[in-house]
C-alpha cells in the first residue's frame, strides 16, 4: 500500500509518497481503509520544522482522517467491519483534563498520522462518523471541530446569547462560526477579504470586520458590543493578535489561543489582564470524548462542514500548497484511494 512521509524543514519537497507495509493487528486494534484526510495549519508548520516532531524517522503526516473499518482484533468490542470511523487527534486522551501522558502520541507528529491508504489504531482512539456526513466531511472534525468545540463550550463554557470573536476564515474559525450559530451565540468574524466576510455572513455571522481596512479592529469589536467587549475570543494569530484580542474581550472574559499564524513569541499586556480579570487559555485540540461531543452536536444540528477544495491522493503536495496560499475558506481535503489504487 501507499502512504506519505514528511521530512520536517524540507517544505513541500519533503513530502513524498512511499510504499509501506500494513501494520500488524493487535487484540484491541482496528484496521481502517482511509477514505479522506483533511489538512491543518499544523501540517504546514511540520513541513517548515516549526512544530515539534518526535521519533527518528519522518512521520506519516496529518492528524485528521476518516475511513471504513476493514478488520478488527479478537478483543475489539466498540467496532466491527464496515463501521465508519474517525481517529482522535490524541489517541491516548480519552476523557478528562489533559496530562503529558494523555497528549503524548499526537497523530502526524509524535506517531504516524492519517495520510496513508490504511492505518491501525487501538479501538479506544476512534469515534464514529456522524451518519449524515460523507468521509470527506467527517475527515475535517478531529482537529478543527474539536478545537472549536473545546474553546467555545468546554473551556469557554459559553451560553446562548453570549458573544464570540472569531479570527479569519480557516478551518477552526469556520467550524466555530457554524457551532456558535447553531448554539445561539452572537458572532463577530474578521478577515482581510471582503469576499470571505460576505460568505461568513451567509453562514450566520452577525458582524464582520476587515482587519486590513480596520487595523484597530479591537476598537471596532468594543464598539459593536456597546462598549462591553465580547465574552470570548478564538485567537488564531498568536503574537500579532493576542494583545488586541485581550483588548476586545470583556472584563472577566476569555481569550482562547488556538494557533500562531504570526508566531508565538508575543506577550499580552499583563496589567490589562489583571485589572480586567481577563483570562488567557491555551487550547490543545481535545479528547476523544470531545470529538464524540461535537459529533453529536453536528448530527443534532445537521451541520455540514465547509470544504474549500478536495484533492486526490496523488495531489497531496498541491493540497499543501493550496492551504499555504491562504486562499481557502474552510477545510482542504485529500481523498485517499484503496491500497490497490
Amino acid at each position: 500500500m501507499q502512504a506519505y512521509q514528511i521530512v520536517p524543514g524540507k517544505h513541500l519537497e519533503g513530502l513524498s509518497r512511499i510504499p509501506v507495509r500494513a501494520g500488524s493487528l493487535g487484540p484491541n486494534d482496528v484496521r481502517i481503509a482511509v477514505r479522506a484526510v483533511s489538512l491543518n495549519f499544523r501540517d504546514l508548520m511540520i513541513s517548515h520544522a516549526t512544530y515539534p516532531v518526535s521519533g527518528d524517522k519522518p512521520p506519516v503526516p496529518c492528524s485528521d482522517g476518516a475511513g471504513e473499518v476493514i478488520a478488527v482484533g479478537p478483543q475489539v468490542t466498540r467496532f466491527r467491519a464496515g463501521d465508519r470511523v474517525m481517529a482522535s487527534f490524541f489517541p491516548n486522551w480519552i476523557e478528562g483534563d489533559p496530562t503529558p501522558q494523555k497528549t503524548k502520541g499526537a497523530l502526524g507528529a509524535d506517531v504516524d498520522g492519517m495520510l496513508s491508504q490504511e492505518v491501525v489504531f487501538h479501538e479506544d482512539a476512534l469515534a464514529r462518523v456522524p451518519a449524515h456526513l460523507s468521509y470527506n466531511e467527517a475527515a475535517t472534525l478531529p482537529c478543527a471541530a474539536v478545537t472549536a468545540w473545546n474553546a467555545l463550550f468546554i473551556t469557554g463554557a459559553l451560553k446562548p446569547g453570549n458573544t464570540v470573536l472569531l479570527q479569519g476564515t480557516g478551518g477552526v474559525s469556520i467550524f466555530a462560526l457554524q457551532l456558535a450559530k447553531a448554539a445561539g451565540l452572537q458572532t463577530i468574524i474578521t478577515s482581510s477579504s471582503d469576499a470571505k466576510l460576505e460568505r461568513a455572513k451567509t453562514l450566520g455571522a452577525n458582524a464582520t470586520i476587515n482587519y486590513r481596512s480596520t487595523p484597530e479592529w479591537q476598537d471596532k469589536v468594543v464598539e459593536l458590543t456597546d462598549g462591553r467587549g465580547v465574552d470570548l475570543v478564538v485567537d488564531v494569530g498568536g503574537q500579532d493578535t493576542v494583545k488586541r484580542s485581550a483588548a476586545a474581550v470583556r472584563m472577566g472574559g476569555t481569550v482562547c489561543i488556538i494557533g500562531g499564524l504570526s508566531g508565538f513569541s508575543g506577550t499580552a499586556d499583563a496589567i490589562a489582564l489583571i485589572v480586567g480579570a481577563k483570562r488567557l487559555a491555551g487550547i490543545y485540540v481535545g479528547s476523544r470524548t470531545m470529538l464524540e461531543g461535537v459529533s453529536q452536536f453536528v448530527s443534532h444540528s445537521a451541520i455540514r462542514p465547509i470544504i474549500d477544495r478536495v484533492f486526490r491522493f496523488e495531489q497531496a503536495r498541491e493540497a499543501y500548497a493550496h492551504l499555504e496560499s491562504g486562499n481557502h475558506f474552510g477545510k482542504v481535503v485529500i481523498e485517499v484511494g484503496s491500497p490497490s489504487g
